[in-house]
């Protein structure tokens, strides 16, 4: 499945810069500086799974916000199609693209696929001093329960 193991709980977490679906770069541990990250890896823009998900991240975006936690999403889909699954979907949180060098950011995390070309479900809850403090991989076609990922959120603030 990847290239090598995903971050656990107390691992740090591979910085990376990686561009916005507007092209605008976002480095991780700047983001850090701010707030705590949930990151959430998903396999393609446009695909039953991955919007059903990214929908319910998007109704649960306010509370992750309260809870001091900002999402962040990141798939291998340019840009562009970021861009406009963003709009199409009206997705409130940044959504990065790992699309070149392709995968790069999805392998230091562990969750590259590369017979399919893309990330599978792995998510990642990073604090501000940049550890990994809860992570859950998920296989493609296994649908994430992002209830529980605000559970674990706001279980990071307490």
């Amino acid at each position: 499945m990847s290239t090598g193991g995903a971050p656990a709980a107390g691992d740090p977490a591979p910085d990376f810069t990686r561009p916005d679906a507007h092209g605008t770069p976002v480095t991780l541990s700047e983001a850090l500086g701010q707030t705590p990250v949930l990151l959430v890896f998903y396999p393609f823009a446009f695909t039953g799974t991955c919007t059903g998900e990214l929908a319910r991240l998007a109704e649960l975006h306010p509370e992750f916000l309260a809870a001091g936690v900002r999402p962040m999403t990141m798939s291998c889909d340019a840009p562009f199609s970021q861009r406009v699954f963003g709009e199409a979907e009206r997705l409130p949180f940044p959504m990065l693209s790992d699309f070149w060098p392709h995968g790069d950011t999805a392998r230091a995390y562990g969750v590259f696929e590369a017979e399919r070309g893309c990330a599978v479900r792995g998510s990642f809850l990073i604090g501000r001093d940049g550890v990994v403090a809860w992570s859950v991989v998920n296989p493609i076609g296994a649908a994430r329960d992002i209830d529980d990922h605000l559970a674990r959120a706001r279980a990071l603030g307490d």
